[in-house]
């Protein structure tokens, strides 16, 4: 279980620390929504970017040096844990200018130039699962830069996700690197889908379509799984595996129930499996420590139900392609519009603008 935000006030307060020892917290994703929040509430940036202000440093550096201080305070915050399960766990995320989503040579700079800002060994870099950031993951990974592949949706893409990973690693162990030091999950988004694809639902509205609100998130989440299990099963991840690489665990993210009929630890325990990381707001956190029915395993033996949801949704008319390209669309546009407001808040409390 990872937290699915990251602020200073966090890491001042010591809340961080307290979610480690209480809720046994093991990791943190960060993104341009998250620092976007973060910076326009409170006054705990205030000192740094009154000094970024004094030494006139430019708006879009500021945000690289306020956003991997907090991450490289969090890795620290996080190291015991990094030590403790061998690198497993205990990994902070951050992730590229979104705005380079479609630049795959920019992605691998800014990726390059944040690791090492960051400069810490638990550091994941997030880079969106576009088809120009299918190279940028590759060669990250060859160069042994651990990455969070981000904005996953479509089966097909994760499936290139897996291929953009082996390829990386194969490439680092040509090169001569360690490849039980370098780490990756693939981040799925799930509560998104449920969105989008009961939006369409509700437009249909008949008895069919209520009765598959709330279903395709999480089948879709499964049969992601499945191709995870067929992938590491492959000749080609095998040999990889004996030469000490290390699986790119499956990550659930976008996982708070947008919506009130459900029930608010769907994508938690319905999701349950092995070899997976779910990241959530503390909000989703504290539900399923409240009241989540956790019962085992919530994956294996759904693939062909999973499978038969799909079915009836293109029966309804709703394409499975369309959805998933249209989140794609819709995630770098959101990530896109936050890092613009952090650097407008930037600019503002810089008194630029």
């Amino acid at each position: 279980m990872w937290l699915d935000d990251i602020s200073r006030e966090r890491l001042r307060t010591g809340n961080l620390q307290m979610l480690i020892d209480d809720f046994h917290v093991v990791g943190v994703t960060s993104n341009p929504t998250i620092f976007a929040k973060a910076l326009s509430s409170g006054d705990a940036y205030d000192a740094q970017i009154a000094d970024l202000k004094i030494r006139g440093v430019d708006v879009g550096e500021a945000s690289r040096l306020i956003t991997t201080y907090d991450i490289r305070w969090a890795c620290d915050v996080f190291k015991p844990v990094y030590e403790r399960t061998g690198g497993l766990d205990g990994r902070v995320s951050l992730e590229v200018d979104p705005r380079l989503a479609r630049e795959t040579a920019k992605s691998i700079a800014e990726a390059r130039s944040l690791w090492w800002m960051v400069d810490r060994p638990n550091l994941l870099i997030k880079i969106p699962a576009t088809l120009e950031g299918l190279p940028a993951i590759t060669q990250c990974i060859a160069e042994g830069i651990s990455v969070n592949v981000t904005l996953i949706f479509a089966l097909e893409r994760y499936d290139q996700v897996i291929d953009a990973y082996m390829a990386g690693l194969e490439q680092a162990a040509a090169a001569g690197h360690d490849l039980s030091q370098i780490r990756s999950v693939a981040s799925f988004f799930v509560s998104r889908v449920d969105t989008e694809v009961d939006d369409r639902l509700d437009k249909i509205g008949t008895p069919e379509a209520e009765a598959l609100r709330g279903k395709a998130a999480v089948a879709n989440a499964r049969l992601a799984y499945e191709l995870f299990e067929q992938r590491t099963a492959t000749d080609r991840w095998q040999a990889l595996s004996a030469q000490g690489a290390n699986i790119q665990r499956p990550l659930w993210a976008s996982t708070s129930v947008k919506d009130p009929a459900f029930g608010d630890t769907l994508y938690v325990v319905d999701l349950v499996v092995a070899d997976t990381v779910n990241t959530m707001p503390e909000g989703t956190m504290r539900a399923t420590e409240d009241h989540g029915k956790l019962l085992g395993d919530t994956v294996h033996g759904t693939y062909d139900a999973s499978r038969q949801i799909f079915a009836d949704l293109e029966k309804l008319g709703i394409s499975y392609d369309d959805v998933v390209n249209v989140l794609e669309v819709q995630g770098v546009q959101k990530f896109e519009a936050s890092w613009n407001e952090l650097l407008d808040t930037i600019r503002t409390k810089m008194g630029l603008g």
